[in-house]
This record gives C-alpha cells, sequence and structure tokens, in this order.
C-alpha cells in the first residue's frame, strides 16, 4: 500500500512540476505586444483621414478590406485590430494663392474638415470620443473607447489672421503643422526650392508661434525647411513636435531631420514622430524611366494632395497606380521603419521618439501599411530588446510629456 501510495505521490508532484512548467512558458512576441497595448496609452499624432470624412462617401465605423485603395488606411475596427487607441486627424489643406479670397475658402475648408471629424464621434460615441488633452484620452481609454485629437496640417489656413490660431484651438484643434510642401506666409517648406533662399520662419511666423505657446496649441514643424526649424526653436517657449518625420540618417529625404536637428530638438524638449511613408523610411534604388514618369505627372497635376478637385485627383492618382505597377519599387519593412528608432534612441536616447504615421496621406511599409498592422511595429521593438517603459514612451509617454508641457507654460 505504502508503495503505491508513493507512486501516486510521485505522479501527482510531476503532474504539479509540468503544470508550473507550462505555466511558467513566456508569452509569444505577438501576445507581449498585445498584452502591452492592453495597458499602454497608444497615440499616432497625424494621419488625413479626416479628408475621407468630408467626402461623406465612406464610413470609418465599418472595417474595409486593406487591400482594396479605396478602402484607405483606418477605420475605427481596425484601429482596435492594430492596438491603437488614439489618433490624430490633420485637417489638411493644400497650399493655394497668398491672397484673401484663397485665405477664406482654405479656412471654411479646415474647418469643414475639423467639423467632419466631431461629427464622427457624435455619430459613434459609444466607440470613440473627442479629446482636447491627455487627461481626456486617459479616460476614453479607462471607458473602453477610442479618441479622436483634432490637428492643422498647413498654417496656410490662417493667412495672415492672427485671431484665427484661435479660432482653430476653440474648435478642437490641437497642434499646427506651419506649412505643407509649399511656403507660405508662416515659413518655407523643406521641399520648395523654386527660391533657392531658405528664409526660414517670418515676422507673421514668430507671431503665430507666440499665439500658440499662449493658447497651448502645439507647434509642429514637419514639412519646415531647415532654418524654420531652427527658427522656430529660437522663437517657441514650449516644445514642438516633427508630427510625422523620420531620421535623415537613415533615409536621406528633405522631410526627414539631421542628427543635428535632433539633438536641438532634444534640447528643446521635444519629439519626433517616425513617419511610416515608405519614401521617408527607406532610399529606393533610382529608376530612370519612373523618376521621368513621375515628374511628367507633376507637371501635369502638381502635388496630387494639393489638387481640390476629387474627380482630377482620382485621375492623377489612378496614373501614378499606373506608373507604380509599370516600375514598382522594393518597399522598405517594418524593420526598415523600426530603424529610424534604433536610430534616434542612439542620438539623442529614447524620450524623443514616438509614431506619426501619415495614413491616408501615405503609406507602403510592408507589414504595416494601414492601421491594423501597428501592433506588428510593437512586436519588432520587442524582439529588438525595447524594455516595456521604452515602449510605453515610444507610443505616447514621450509626446503627451510634450503636450502637458504645452498646456502647463500656456497656463503660466
Amino acid at each position: 500500500m505504502k508503495k503505491h501510495h508513493l507512486v501516486a505521490v510521485s505522479g501527482l508532484a510531476l503532474a504539479l512540476a509540468a503544470a508550473c512548467t507550462v505555466a511558467k512558458t513566456p508569452p509569444s512576441v505577438e501576445e507581449k505586444a498585445r498584452e502591452l497595448h492592453a495597458r499602454i496609452l497608444t497615440v499616432d499624432t497625424h494621419s488625413d483621414t479626416a479628408m475621407r470624412l468630408v467626402r461623406g462617401d465612406w464610413d470609418i465605423g465599418e472595417r474595409h478590406d486593406p487591400e482594396l485603395r479605396a478602402s484607405g488606411k483606418i477605420d475605427l475596427p481596425r484601429m482596435r485590430e492594430g492596438g491603437l487607441d488614439a489618433e490624430f486627424f490633420a485637417a489638411f489643406v493644400g497650399q493655394g494663392p497668398l491672397s484673401p479670397e484663397a485665405y477664406v475658402k482654405a479656412k471654411d475648408s479646415a474647418l469643414r474638415a475639423v467639423e467632419a471629424v466631431r461629427k464622427m464621434t457624435e455619430k459613434y460615441a459609444s466607440t470613440i470620443g473627442l479629446a482636447v488633452d491627455p487627461a481626456g484620452a486617459r479616460r476614453l481609454k479607462k471607458e473602453g473607447k477610442l479618441t479622436a485629437f483634432i490637428g492643422l496640417e498647413n498654417g496656410y489656413p490662417i493667412g495672415r489672421d492672427l485671431s484665427l490660431v484661435k479660432v482653430f484651438h476653440d474648435n478642437g484643434v490641437r497642434y499646427i503643422t506651419l506649412c505643407h510642401s509649399s511656403d507660405n506666409d508662416i515659413c518655407d517648406s523643406s521641399t520648395d526650392r523654386r527660391n533657392p533662399e531658405d528664409k526660414g520662419l517670418s515676422d507673421f511666423g514668430r507671431e503665430v508661434v507666440a499665439e500658440c505657446n499662449r493658447l497651448g496649441m502645439i507647434v509642429d514643424i514637419s514639412h519646415a525647411s531647415e532654418k524654420s526649424f531652427y527658427d522656430v526653436l529660437a522663437a517657441s517657449k514650449a516644445p514642438i513636435i516633427a508630427s510625422h518625420s523620420s531620421a535623415r540618417a537613415v533615409c536621406d529625404h528633405p522631410r526627414n531631420l539631421t542628427d543635428d536637428q535632433l539633438r536641438a530638438l532634444a534640447r528643446n524638449g521635444g519629439v519626433i514622430q517616425i513617419c511610416f511613408l515608405g519614401a521617408y523610411v527607406k532610399t529606393s534604388p533610382v529608376v530612370p524611366e519612373r523618376d521621368k514618369a513621375l515628374k511628367e505627372l507633376e507637371a501635369k497635376y502638381g502635388p496630387i494632395r494639393e489638387i481640390r478637385d476629387d474627380a482630377v485627383r482620382a485621375k492623377a492618382m489612378a496614373e501614378r497606380d499606373a506608373i507604380n505597377t509599370q516600375y514598382p519599387l522594393a518597399r522598405p519593412t517594418v524593420k526598415d521603419l523600426v530603424d529610424h528608432f534604433d536610430h534616434v534612441k542612439k542620438v539623442v536616447g529614447i524620450d524623443y521618439v514616438g509614431v506619426g504615421t501619415d495614413f491616408d496621406g501615405g503609406g507602403g511599409v510592408v507589414g504595416c501599411d494601414d492601421v491594423s498592422g501597428m501592433i506588428h511595429v510593437t512586436e519588432e521593438l520587442v524582439r529588438r530588446g525595447y524594455t516595456d517603459q521604452e515602449i510605453e514612451k515610444i507610443w505616447g509617454g514621450n509626446f503627451f510629456r510634450v503636450f502637458e508641457k504645452v498646456i502647463a507654460l500656456s497656463r503660466r
């Protein structure tokens, strides 16, 4: 009996040991990433999805097939799939003439986009809420809801009327990207060298920066020229952001920031939000025929994002797609993307980098071509040994630190 009893006890002990061994099996990389996203507040500081909301022929509440161009890059179900809590919907207005009539049209266009975001949060109030500060996003996260923030991409709608900064702030806008692909009354752009002289931030631009500081509006220097960048740093009393830019040392594009700019941004206490647009992630090999065709396309239509007529824009995009099909390029991967996080961490430290996809203004990263793939970025960070605290900083901690500092300084 004793022998049988000992055998039974030994068997039970082995079974318990085996159970403990199973229980201690470490989670997979995906499980680890999902667990992190469940408890941290994640934010993407730039998308152009508001343009789709304005058109009214597309429902952000429905899940769209990521393989179809008409689906766009962001909808509410796919935000859940990708583990994204908060999105900055940018009211984008392409650069136009510097005239009083054009300023009015640009202002009205921007306010329509702002209102479209507001209406979206009202229509899907049980799923997403509108926030104007980090506390609002944290509250919505606790309620199990997504968060919509609003930004203004391109200061062009302000024209030369400083009072409009407050108008946009009063309507829920919390950052202003000072310029876009062309120079405007505020500052010069990184991609507009029709005038080879980089004039930087204008006198009016300095007033805009000061007004943003006064109101608690974040100043965004993505798209700004190098002189504009440094001029803004000198003018601003609050930290600034690059809402959707990457590292130029990794991908040599004028839209990306140099190492010297990264160091200056870190001294300012600001943050660079890494852009997921393929052209800013990895330098593609030169294909002369493709470059020639794209230049001819731009000469024909101008920059596609600045085409106001929907039918003309659709035609230009179809022609661009045909060029891409005829002369395909190797697309960057999530690994290429995370190289930018590695580089910023190496140059200035983990406290100055975040996420700003530019989805619906671009895409092109294999493994994260739309919001549903954003969890894969975290998986790659986990694989590279980033700590939980570092990943939390990347996904929102750093940006929200800047946001809170901007608000606090405005209240002094």
